[in-house]
């Protein structure tokens, strides 16, 4: 059996841990992999535990495009063979290229490219992934993100080739993950709640353990990732002094040392990916500014009295939106939208997402104010404490309905996420629904909690619970995150059929 793997960013070593783990447990001795970014490649060239008959370096791949006449016959017949259900989809899941973020911080996004560039872009990566899978013929692909021209093209080339892709999904579970085959549902778990249904087994494990999680979520309601909880972001205009902490500023220092260095000795800086000093400079400063001046006068209080739904916005940029809800992206066009489809007497309160403290100018949230029936909430307050007063929770595919619905609340989803296919969550195809979808899911909520446990049965029957926050994007050592990863290779073994080795 041969493996690939997309190798993407500090998720590298998480991800090289994982090949390093069916190696040792599985037997599995064929590897090939795509990279992004010069560090996550000199990693892998560099180490010794995993012999790569391929490594497709993304960076290196990209700057083909300089060269390149564009071939519009080529880019005709890609599109009919792969075409989602045109080529846009690849060019505007990528930050980079389509927005020039990741590079630079939201707000910015002013494309570097033209739109010949972009396509251009896309051909000479597409006409790399049809070679790379041509010659290497892996069995399966693990990929954890598409949010890249190449990985996106990566998914959906293999797919139609035939080569399973297994792709790494969270869901809205503290430590638990779910390897899929869709980046936009759980089949498995699909057939395993039809099962759950259909023949119900209060002896089954995963249904003790489905009750035991919902019986402690609404006793105490925690979130999946704490790193984006209020607490741990610097909304507080108090918290954006802490940069000068000695430690703080110690880790700024280190950080803009090392874009010096990559700057001015090594190849890095010549990456489309590189993130230029002088930049980075100006945009972590014109965010300082902005958090120092404060948003305080444009938050409105909550009134427990009034009757509201509400809106959890997502941060940006980000996959799920690129990805899963391309044409949500706009999220005060939406917040406008679902704002004019509430009763009367109801008010929206919308909520930015915690992570984004700082990053959207005061001028986005007085847009969002100007709409009649809104509240704009302090970030402070938890999507927990809105949920429970709130009458509807609307969202585009946000973790907080996910929540929000396991507390029993009337949930709207605008865009594909696996909790869609619960029948008391209504999903929102064209806006001109909204109105409808509000009154039936106000009038004539339909909560089932025998569903619910059957659908969280099936969810933890595919699951895989492992520390992976504590691994990616912390500075945890190679060696730690090889003990850790033994769940998710097993896991990874089973959807495989791999028998352990000795």
């Amino acid at each position: 059996m041969k493996a690939c793997f997309l190798h993407q960013r500090s998720f590298t070593y998480v991800t090289h841990a994982l090949a390093v783990a069916l190696k040792k447990k599985y037997g599995v001795t064929d590897f090939c992999a795509y990279v992004y970014t010069r560090p996550a490649y000199n990693f892998l060239k560099s180490q010794k535990d995993i012999n790569y008959s391929a490594l497709l370096f993304d960076e290196e791949l990209h700057n083909n495009y300089k060269s390149a006449e564009l071939d519009y016959d080529f880019l005709k017949q890609i599109e009919k063979d792969y075409g989602l259900p045109n080529l846009w989809p690849y060019i505007c899941v990528d930050r980079i290229v389509r927005f020039n973020q990741l590079v630079r911080e939201y707000p910015y996004n002013t494309p570097k490219y033209s739109h010949e560039e972009m396509l251009k872009i896309l051909q000479v990566k597409t006409k790399a992934v049809l070679e790379f899978l041509e010659k290497e013929k892996p069995d399966f692909i693990f990929i954890r993100f598409m949010g890249a021209v190449g990985s996106l093209l990566l998914y959906h080339v293999a797919k139609k080739k035939g080569i399973r892709v297994l792709t790494l999904m969270p869901f809205g579970i503290k430590n638990a993950h779910i390897l899929s085959e869709e980046h936009k549902r759980f089949p498995e778990v699909e057939k395993a709640f039809a099962r759950n249904v259909a023949s119900p087994d209060k002896n089954n494990p995963y249904f003790a353990k489905a009750e035991k999680f919902l019986r402690d979520f609404r006793v105490k309601p925690a979130v999946y990732y704490e790193t984006a909880t209020p607490e741990r972001q610097q909304i507080a205009r108090p918290k954006q002094l802490k940069f000068l902490m000695p430690g703080n500023l110690y880790k700024s220092l280190k950080f803009l040392s090392k874009l010096l260095l990559q700057r001015f000795a090594g190849e890095s800086a010549e990456d489309y990916s590189f993130i230029r000093p002088s930049e980075w400079l100006i945009d972590r400063a014109k965010r300082k500014i902005r958090g120092l001046i404060g948003y305080d006068d444009l938050y409105d209080k909550i009134d427990a009295k009034e009757n509201f739904a509400f809106f959890p916005m997502h941060s940006e940029p980000d996959v799920s939106i690129l990805l899963q809800s391309p044409f949500m992206d706009n999220q005060i066009y939406l917040a406008d939208k679902i704002a004019r489809s509430l009763p009367a007497g109801f008010k929206l309160y919308v909520k930015d997402h915690p992570t984004m403290a700082n990053y959207r100018p005061r001028s986005y949230y007085k847009e969002l104010k100007k709409i009649p029936n809104v509240k704009f909430i302090n970030p402070r307050v938890t999507s927990f404490e809105l949920s429970k007063m709130s009458k509807i929770v609307i969202t585009i595919i946000s973790t907080a309905a996910w929540e929000a619905m396991l507390l029993k609340k009337p949930v709207i989803t605008c865009g594909d996420v696996f909790y869609n296919k619960l029948s008391f969550v209504k999903n929102c195809r064209a806006l001109e629904d909204l109105p409808n979808l509000v009154k039936t899911q106000l009038e004539n909520f339909n909560y089932s909690e025998a569903e619910l446990l059957n659908f969280l049965a099936a969810m933890f029957e595919e699951t895989a619970e492992f520390e992976l926050y504590r691994y990616w994007g912390q500075e945890s050592s190679f060696e730690e995150i090889l003990a850790g990863i033994d769940p998710l290779a097993d896991l990874l073994a089973k959807k495989l059929h791999l028998q352990k080795i000795g």
